[in-house]
């Protein structure tokens, strides 16, 4: 009767991998840790440039935050001078009070859901596989800050 064949490609994942960019093989998914892939200079510049980068941008925002916030108050203090606003300064530390009592009711169970303890879990692990470049993107990320 008509038996038919299949035929089945073999595929050499060595030659495949060596013929793929690079960005291909930089951005892929892994399981291992990047120490695995790059020497110990490449992961402190990789680890410094994002490190660094980050804490520019980290310091810029900051400073238009602080400005946006200590502008805002400053503005609203001038309307409460000029009595375009008035303040219930009663009402307020009432508020305060209670968010207070609320902190200190969160604070002293101290203890973490179970996502958060996973997510923490996760970035350790990662922190430990991944030790140079974590040292790379601090020192950057400092850099960054003082620039």
């Amino acid at each position: 009767a008509g038996v038919k064949e299949e035929k089945f490609n073999v595929l050499d994942l060595a030659e495949y991998t060596k013929n793929r960019p690079w960005w291909r093989k930089v951005f892929a998914p892994n399981s291992g840790s990047s120490a695995e892939k790059y020497n110990v200079a490449t992961q402190l510049l990789i680890g410094g440039v994002t490190g660094w980068c980050t804490g520019f941008i980290f310091q810029k925002v900051g400073k238009l935050a602080a400005t946006a916030v200590g502008g805002g108050f400053f503005l609203l203090q001038i309307a409460n001078h000029t009595g375009y606003i008035k303040v219930d300064w009663k009402l307020v530390e009432r508020d305060v009070n209670k968010a207070k009592q609320q902190l200190k009711f969160h604070s002293s169970g101290n203890k973490m859901s179970p996502e958060v303890k996973s997510k923490v879990d996760e970035v350790i692990i990662f922190l430990k596989k991944n030790v140079i470049l974590t040292g790379g993107f601090a020192g950057g990320f400092l850099l960054g800050m003082a620039s």
